[in-house]
């Protein structure tokens, strides 16, 4: 018969294998031997891959009270690098469901991270530094975990991270704050104030090299507004060249991107439209939603927040001006008739707001 990789892992935890890799660990441990080094890796490696089956994992942790989950935890604070990794990587496998993740941060490994991370701020070991960042971003799941590591300073020591030129722990870094702060007003605002921050998410949207990190900047510019609804925020965004970006992202091929975008920009132009007007302008936000009102393939929720963007707009003189000159009745009268109800309602009041406007 064949076995499922997932049956496997669990067929060899049943087996024992995971007492005898916790064993040549602890054997291996303080030795410097080549070959002693090596199974230490190969062990531990080992112990991580058995995490990854869904069924192997929940058994191991056997609801946080598991030796096996202890002995991996205090591999977190050794000295090894390799059992550092491997002990994060792990906790990244244990934190793939609300509850686990939920029992963790109650049980204080948040901290344990965070004491790692801070081992690796200046020697940075870019593999450790990347799985940790990894466990932190799985715990930040569960909206009950958002405020307590929040308030544990996670984001402070994230932010350390800022400063790395590596791709891997920026992707994790950014997916790390978002995480945190979807929902947590006050946090997004913190961070959204933090001119450094927004100032390297600017330089971070245009990195073409790595389309991983340059939509998670996209993606986090567009939340510290959304979750903070602050006009703070938006001055700082505006003030570091970001509203670009968030027009470019309305174009995205993913439109759950191209909605978090949309969203954005109209808390932009109902909250701050007199100083976001001249970067709007310039980056021809108003012929993009043009272009996505016409085109067939837009999304429902993407005609829709267009609409209500274009309404949003009009109280700009320059760029009312555009949306005059662009014909917009036409493509939103056709739109009264929309299958989808929210669209046709929205196109009507559109319709309204544009003929009084004419």
């Amino acid at each position: 018969p064949c076995y499922s990789s997932d049956v496997i892992k669990l067929q060899l935890v049943e087996a024992g294998l995971v007492e005898c890799l916790l064993e040549i660990v602890q054997k291996t441990v303080d030795s410097d031997k080549e070959e002693d080094i090596s199974e230490l890796k190969t062990a531990s490696d080992l112990m991580v891959l058995l995490l990854l089956g869904d069924e192997s994992m929940q058994k191991l942790f056997e609801g946080g009270k598991g030796s096996v989950f202890q002995r991996v935890l205090s591999w977190i604070p050794s000295n090894s690098h390799q059992l550092q990794l491997a002990g994060a990587l792990a906790i990244a496998n244990f934190a793939r469901n609300d509850g686990n993740c939920i029992h963790m941060v109650d049980n204080g490994i948040v901290q344990k991270l965070m004491d790692l991370l801070d081992r690796h701020v200046e020697d940075g070991n870019v593999t450790v530094q990347h799985a940790a960042l990894s466990a932190l971003r799985n715990l930040a799941i569960p909206v009950v975990n958002k405020a307590k590591m929040l308030s544990a300073g996670v984001a402070e020591a994230v932010l350390k991270f800022l400063r790395s030129e590596m791709p891997p722990v920026q992707f994790k870094l950014l997916g790390t704050l978002r995480m945190l702060i979807d929902a947590q007003a006050e946090a997004a605002e913190q961070l959204g104030k933090n001119v450094k921050l927004v100032e390297r998410l600017v330089e971070w949207c245009e990195a073409k090299d790595h389309a991983g990190v340059m939509g998670e900047s996209n993606r986090l510019l567009s939340a510290l507004i959304r979750h903070s609804k602050s006009k703070d925020v938006i001055r700082t965004i505006v003030q570091s060249g970001g509203i670009k970006h968030l027009v470019t992202m309305a174009t995205s091929e993913h439109v759950i991107m191209q909605n978090e975008a949309l969203v954005a920009l109209a808390l932009i132009a109902a909250l701050e439209l007199v100083t976001a007007e001249k970067d709007l302008e310039n980056a021809q936000l108003v012929q993009i939603l043009h272009r996505l009102l016409s085109d067939d393939r837009s999304a429902p929720e993407i005609k829709y927040n267009s609409m209500v963007l274009i309404c949003a707009l009009i109280g700009s003189e320059p760029l009312q001006k555009e949306v005059q000159s662009m014909a917009f009745l036409e493509v939103v009268s056709k739109l009264r008739s929309h299958e989808n109800k929210t669209v046709a309602q929205q196109a009507s009041l559109t319709e309204q707001r544009l003929a009084v406007e004419s």
